[in-house]
């Protein structure tokens, strides 16, 4: 959903999320960047988050980059302006991804993905914007890790686990820890 139509219902997922984000810093002079955080296909549901620059530097220089993010898991949030390079920022959700039986699961990121040169009005939209989605999810990602790396991974323990499960709702007992974290 736009950003509009998210705050109209009053409900959001990550990417829903991502988008207000990036309205609300375009509205302060901000690029308004996404980035995509691609997971093993398979078993896991990619995350997005919006990008931002640090500005509080020297004229001339490139500031750090960090993120914002809407998730009801307490890892996958906020990242502070520290970050010097896109891939440095996406490596830092690296561990906090992982499913219940502790398999990692972050592969990619996508490139900045630029919604002001998206000619959909991702902004106010009342329909729903799934070929926005499909575009982001079809640009250029950089793979995080080799085959070999994959396969020498080691599972996140039970404490790693165990503070995956904080959330920020109140989880149904029905509701597995995946789909909980499916829901953004």
């Amino acid at each position: 959903m736009s950003p509009t139509k998210a705050l109209k219902i009053n409900r959001a997922h990550c990417f829903e999320g991502a988008l207000i984000a990036a309205l609300a810093l375009e509205k302060q002079g901000y690029k308004p960047l996404l980035l995509d955080l691609k997971t093993t296909e398979d078993k896991d549901v990619d995350h997005v988050v919006t990008l931002f620059r640090e500005r509080c530097l020297p004229a001339g220089r490139q500031g750090y980059w960090g993120a914002i993010s809407k998730t009801n898991h307490a890892v996958l949030r906020y990242r502070e302006p520290i970050y010097k390079t896109i891939r440095e920022l996406a490596l830092s959700y690296f561990h906090e991804y992982f499913l219940s039986n502790g398999e990692k699961t972050l592969r990619s990121y996508s490139k900045p993905f630029d919604l002001s040169k998206i000619k959909i009005d991702w902004r106010n939209s009342e329909k729903d914007l799934f070929k926005l989605v499909e575009m982001l999810d079809k640009s250029p990602h950089i793979k995080i890790i080799s085959n070999k790396q994959i396969k020498n991974l080691r599972r996140a323990d039970l404490i790693e686990r165990k503070a995956g499960e904080v959330v920020n709702e109140l989880p149904s007992k029905s509701r597995s820890f995946e789909s909980r974290r499916k829901r953004g």
